[in-house]
């Protein structure tokens, strides 16, 4: 052994001339069990001609205190044979120390970051939750609304109508004033018509009367109507599936047809496309699924827009899925149209955030 392994392990280079280094070094771990000598990777270098190199381990000084240690260990050949091993080692406490302080560094940080997540979380649940409760009152005014406008609004206007056949019959010799309750009637009859557009846009009628598979083909039909565009559209709905009812089912389905109107709504402002192809099916129980698509051949849009903190209308369609654990894909390229997709359970099954990775953006 050299000057410097000696002065490192604390012994004289004479008294460990002919001594067992396993036993005199390397005769345990660092937490005080046996290390077995047929373990041992330094005599298995000489006794087998295997070499090593270790960083895990410890060596044991004199004074019996430890330090870790890397060593290696490398048979020396002579004719092929074995003649015995070469080992070198150095002390890496400080490195181990500056390891476990890194280790422990991470760890906490880990923590910290762990707990910050959960707040984060829980602090996004809330917010979730909360803008569902404002979609739920929203949607609850609009009703009223709607419901007011029918029955004081659309009442005065079927009054006035009458009274105005009524005047029209009684001054059919006077022309001028038949011709102006003439005048009158139709501008009647256009309020009328813009009433009923309100209260549709408000809470379309069909949606509580026929349910949401029926809402969602009216919509699309009325989309293509008003458009005029080249349309391809297909329902397919397996029969033992209804739409859902009660107070939960009311919501999500309100949640479904807003996002279906988004979607056309977006097709007609921006994609300047000629034709679009529109896809409702659901699957069948135990645990059916909504699907929605909506594909144009429009202008197109780069990735980003669809990510922008600012694309509002994509950021509440998304927000409307995630809560009824449903997501939106969407995929689009300049110049190749867009393609729009909603997967969303059915209330039964649905789970916010579980049913479905709410992945926002298709790659």
């Amino acid at each position: 052994m050299n000057r410097a392994g000696a002065e490192m392990l604390g012994w004289n280079t004479k008294e460990v001339l002919g001594r067992n280094m396993h036993a005199l070094i390397h005769h345990s771990h660092a937490d005080g069990q046996d290390y077995p000598e047929a373990a041992c990777p330094i005599f298995n270098a000489f006794r087998r001609g295997l070499p090593c190199r270790i960083d895990s381990e410890v060596l044991w000084r004199a004074d019996g205190s430890w330090f870790y240690a890397e060593y290696s260990s490398y048979p020396v050949f002579d004719a092929g044979v074995v003649q015995g091993a070469v080992v070198t080692f150095v002390d890496i406490t400080e490195r181990k120390l500056a390891d476990e302080l890194l280790r422990e560094a991470r760890d906490e940080l880990e923590q910290r970051v762990a707990a910050r997540t959960t707040e984060l979380s829980s602090a996004l649940d809330q917010l979730r939750d909360l803008s569902a409760y404002l979609e739920t009152v929203r949607e609850d005014e609009r009703s009223r609304i709607a419901r007011d406008i029918h029955d004081e609004l659309g009442s005065l206007l079927v009054a006035l109508k009458m009274d105005v056949n009524w005047l029209e019959k009684r001054v059919e010799d006077r022309p001028a004033l038949h011709c102006k309750c003439l005048a009158m009637g139709r501008l009647i009859d256009s309020a009328v018509d813009n009433v009923g557009r309100i209260i549709t846009d408000l809470r379309p009628s069909i949606l509580d009367h026929q349910g949401l598979w029926a809402a969602l083909e009216w919509q699309a039909q009325e989309f293509i109507d008003t458009t005029e565009m080249h349309a391809d559209l297909m329902v397919d709905v397996v029969q033992e599936v209804e739409p859902p009812t009660g107070r939960e089912g009311e919501r999500w389905a309100i949640a479904v047809f807003r996002i279906f109107q988004e979607m056309l709504s977006n097709v007609a402002r921006h994609a300047q496309a000629s034709s679009v192809v529109i896809r409702l099916y659901v699957d069948g129980p135990p645990e059916p699924l909504l699907h929605l698509e909506v594909r144009d051949n429009g202008v197109g849009a780069a990735r980003s827009a669809f990510e922008d903190p600012h694309s509002y209308g994509v950021m509440g369609m998304r927000e409307r899925a995630g809560h009824f654990g449903g997501r939106l894909l969407i995929d689009s390229k300049p110049g190749h149209g867009t393609w729009a997709r909603l997967t969303v359970p059915l209330p039964a099954k649905a789970k916010a955030g579980t049913a479905i990775d709410p992945e926002g953006v298709a790659a």
